[in-house]
């Protein structure tokens, strides 16, 4: 297991013990990716999910912070589908509706839309998994949040049956 960082990008490298086309539906499949996404902690609602090239995507998390409850929206659009191999989608943070927020409201230093690619080569019956979030830095809530969200992913594709 290797976890890779670049200034401008959170990369994360691990080996998954589950077949390609199984972790293929953890990132593809609305209710898989809700059992993993997000930090420890985090409720996941997938509003919608179309993946296909120019399919949206529109993420909620709910989140308990110092200051309460709180649900952070993730919209953006799949750019390369390569089932089971390649996704690639950007993401903004936005509304409950996928409209992309303002810095001010989204808490943010700017309204930036970044870019999300996972990788899946199979590996002695395994998976070799990269992820890439570019514009999200190394080091960064960002990072910590991928690297809780992978934990999980490991945990919950652990529990689920094989064929």
């Amino acid at each position: 297991m290797a976890d890779d960082q670049d200034r401008d990008a959170v990369v994360i490298e691990r080996i998954i013990e589950a077949p390609v086309d199984l972790v293929w539906q953890m990132w593809t499949e609305p209710e898989h990716f809700a059992a993993w996404y997000g930090p420890g902690g985090a409720t996941v609602t997938v509003t919608e999910m179309d993946v296909r090239v120019g399919g949206p995507r529109l993420v909620g998390m709910e989140m308990q912070t110092p200051d309460g409850a709180m649900t952070m929206w993730l919209g953006g659009e799949h750019r390369e589908v390569t089932p089971p191999r390649l996704l690639a989608y950007t993401e903004s943070i936005c509304d409950e509706h996928g409209n992309v927020l303002s810095p001010a409201a989204s808490g943010t230093p700017e309204a930036v839309t970044t870019d999300v690619t996972v990788e899946l080569d199979e590996l002695d019956g395994n998976t070799k998994t990269v992820m890439t979030h570019a514009g999200v830095p190394a080091g960064s809530p960002g990072d910590a949040g991928w690297r809780m969200a992978f934990d999980k992913l490991v945990d919950y594709v652990g529990t689920l049956p094989r064929q």
